[in-house]
C-alpha cells in the first residue's frame, strides 16, 4: 500500500522546508505550492531515491528520462496558470507522472501522453493508486500532441524540442497557453510561454532550463 504521507526525509515536515525554499525562489501561486506540497513526490521514484525526493532537483526515473526539479514543475505550472483557471490541460512527456499530479488539482482535466512504454504504464496505475481520476494518459508520440481531445486551455511541454512544433500550436484554444522549453541538448535552453491570440501567437522568454530532449517523429514504447 503507498504510504502517501510519508515519514523521515519524505514527511509533511520535509515537503514544507521545499516549499518555502520554492517561495524565496520567486513561486508565488499559493495553488501551486499546496499542490507541491500535497503531491507524494517519494511515490514517483525508485524507492533507493525517496530520501531525496524533496530536494529541489531533478532525478532518474530510467529510459534516460528524469522527474523534473520542483522549482521547474512549480514554475512551469504556474506560468501555465497566470491568467487564471484552465479547464483542459494537455501534458506531453508523462514521465514518472508528477508533473500530471501537481496539474491535476488545479485543472479541470489532464490529458497526458508518453511514447516509452514501460514509463506509460507505469504512470498509469500511479494515477489509479493515488486516485487521480481527472487524468488521463495514452501511449503516442508527444510532438504529435492528442488531437482527439484538442483544443486545450493550456499546453505544458515536458521535454526540449529544438523548434516548437506547430502542431502543438495548433491544439491551443482561442487565448490558451503552452509553456515549453526549446534548444538543444546540453546547451542552455529557452523555457518559452506561448498564449494563442486572434490570427496569431505571443510568445515570451521565461527563463533558461535543460531538460531532456522531445523526440518526435516516431514511437520508440518499448526504448
Amino acid at each position: 500500500m503507498m504510504n502517501r504521507e510519508g515519514i523521515g526525509m519524505t514527511s509533511a515536515r520535509t515537503r514544507e522546508r521545499l516549499v518555502q525554499r520554492l517561495q524565496s525562489e520567486g513561486i508565488k501561486n499559493l495553488l501551486v505550492l499546496d499542490s507541491i506540497r500535497n503531491t507524494p513526490r517519494h511515490l514517483f521514484v525508485d524507492e533507493a531515491l525517496a530520501s531525496r525526493a524533496y530536494e529541489d532537483s531533478a532525478l532518474p526515473i530510467g529510459h534516460g528520462q528524469t522527474i523534473s526539479q520542483p522549482y521547474i514543475v512549480a514554475r512551469m505550472t504556474e506560468a501555465l496558470l497566470e491568467s487564471g483557471p484552465l479547464n483542459k490541460v494537455l501534458e506531453v512527456g508523462t514521465g514518472c507522472g508528477y508533473q500530471a499530479c501537481v496539474l491535476s488539482p488545479l485543472v479541470q482535466q489532464v490529458f497526458t501522453v508518453e511514447r516509452l512504454e514501460p514509463l506509460h504504464f507505469a504512470a498509469r496505475k500511479r494515477f489509479q493508486q493515488l486516485n487521480y481520476t481527472n487524468v488521463k494518459a495514452t501511449l503516442s508520440d508527444g510532438g504529435w500532441g492528442w488531437q482527439d481531445n484538442a483544443p486545450y486551455d493550456g499546453i505544458l511541454v515536458a521535454a526540449a524540442a529544438t523548434e516548437t512544433p506547430v502542431s502543438l500550436l495548433q491544439q491551443l484554444a482561442p487565448g490558451g497557453r503552452m509553456v515549453i522549453p526549446v534548444g538543444r541538448q546540453g546547451e542552455p535552453q529557452d523555457l518559452l510561454l506561448y498564449t494563442r491570440l486572434e490570427e496569431d501567437f505571443d510568445c515570451r522568454l521565461l527563463e533558461k532550463v535543460n531538460f531532456v530532449p522531445l523526440i518526435t517523429g516516431h514511437r520508440a514504447d518499448r526504448e
